[in-house]
């Protein structure tokens, strides 16, 4: 990904590093060289030199570019479960996921990881944004997942003979689980998605009590993956799926739903993130009868979001780490409303926006496992910022808004937000 070569300097601002600490009211930052050279007060900051660019912030915030902890960039804003595998061919989808890049990185998101993808197209996806064919959020790629038979992901019935080849690997047992990621493992992919447990959507296969991989199954995905220097998430909500993901080895947890005493200490001991996407089910509440959710699947997500809510509080306040992403790309749950998902954490679970932001940030990229390169804004790591109209720690909700976005900054390049088209062009070059 190229950088700006220029000498850029930002200032009338509230600084929020995104370290969790207290902002700077009269803030400045310093970027030369695509990376950040100078973070604080103004009147700290060190002398510029001629030809340097100078942005004034119009007295609003400065912020790391957030991190989508959970994206699904081959998710179209789909009504059904169902019309993931049968919907589009790889060639539309492809497309599809490129505008899902582009208005990732519009929102502020400079960096995503992926929680699924069709056709492995995120693994492509990131090539192409790596060398600036396409704009999107640095991402790590993650593309098919494993589910057991029978499990979430599996709703074809065997007597219309339709595989899931392009969304996910159906196993049995140790032995396939283990095919399945040295099948991901020649496509270059990161992070190994899995399926320990059920979920509301699947009334038949009930969040809170299903389990839908054995243990050893999961072992063995762990083994086999971290054999490649890959990482392993699960889609968990029941509470023996969290435990049986923690004790097998995983890296991540998504969801993280029905968590007691037990599955928490031992979340607390591995130092284990939990990404709890909870916006998704309070959207799954309020708007799934628009899109013909029944009522059995709307009260199942009701009985999520509140016991998402009441693990997600105690997790943070264990001082556990919380990932922000939310599921995105359902009809009711559309991309581009990302950042509902930190107001959602402000307004209904009772966090700080100060909490909100590092969880959104700092944990994102220790998420991607790219925290000393981005995800705060430290003298050294990349000039991934956000320049905001307004005072986020007042009103997070501005983030909702991609009006509000003065800057979006990867690299010290602004490649979104309304200074975009304003702001004296930036010459590129490879870094």
């Amino acid at each position: 990904m190229k950088h700006s070569p220029e000498t850029i300097f930002i200032h009338n601002c509230t600084l929020v590093d995104g370290r969790g600490g207290p902002p700077v009211s009269d803030g400045a930052l310093l970027i030369r060289d695509g990376m950040i050279a100078f973070s604080g007060r103004a009147a700290d900051a060190p002398s510029r030199g001629p030809g340097t660019n100078e942005i004034d912030a119009l007295g609003g915030t400065v912020m790391p570019g957030l991190v989508e902890a959970h994206f699904h960039a081959t998710y179209f804003n789909i009504a059904a479960l169902e019309d993931l595998d049968i919907k589009y061919p790889v060639e539309y989808v492809s497309m599809l996921a490129g505008v899902n890049a582009r208005l990732a990185l519009e929102c502020g998101y400079t960096a995503a990881r992926s929680g699924g993808c069709l056709f492995n197209v995120d693994v492509w996806l990131k090539k192409a944004i790596e060398e600036d064919l396409l704009p999107g959020p640095r991402l790590s790629a993650s593309g098919r997942e494993i589910c057991s038979a029978g499990g979430l992901m599996d709703w074809n019935p065997d007597f219309r003979k339709i595989g899931m080849e392009g969304l996910v690997f159906i196993i049995n047992g140790e032995q396939d689980a283990r095919r399945a990621v040295r099948a991901l493992v020649k496509d270059g992919v990161e992070w190994v998605k899995t399926y320990p447990t059920g979920d509301a959507a699947s009334p038949d296969i009930n969040d809170h009590h299903t389990l839908c991989m054995t243990f050893e199954e999961m072992h063995a995905v762990v083994a086999t993956a971290h054999n490649h220097k890959m990482k392993v998430t699960g889609h968990c909500r029941a509470t023996q799926g969290i435990k049986n993901a923690l004790r097998a080895g995983y890296d991540t947890i998504e969801h993280g739903t029905f968590m007691d005493h037990e599955a928490l200490d031992l979340l607390l001991e591995r130092d284990v993130p939990c990404i709890p996407a909870l916006y998704f089910e309070k959207a799954s509440v309020e708007h799934g009868r628009e899109f013909g959710l029944s009522q059995v699947v709307i009260d199942g997500h009701k009985e999520t979001l509140d016991g998402g809510i009441e693990s997600a509080r105690r997790i943070l306040r264990s001082g556990g780490r919380l990932g922000m992403g939310g599921d995105y790309g359902f009809g009711w749950n559309p991309h581009g409303d990302y950042a509902r998902e930190l107001t959602f954490f402000v307004k209904d679970v009772g966090l700080t926006p100060l909490e909100v932001i590092t969880c959104a940030t700092k944990t994102g990229a220790e998420i991607m496992g790219r925290g000393g390169e981005f995800g705060t804004l430290e003298v050294g790591k990349l000039a991934d910022v956000l320049v905001v109209d307004g005072d986020v720690l007042s009103d997070i909700s501005l983030l909702e808004d991609r009006r509000n976005l003065l800057a979006v900054m990867q690299s010290g390049v602004i490649k979104a937000g309304r200074f975009a088209t304003s702001f004296p062009t930036i010459v590129r070059r490879e870094r």
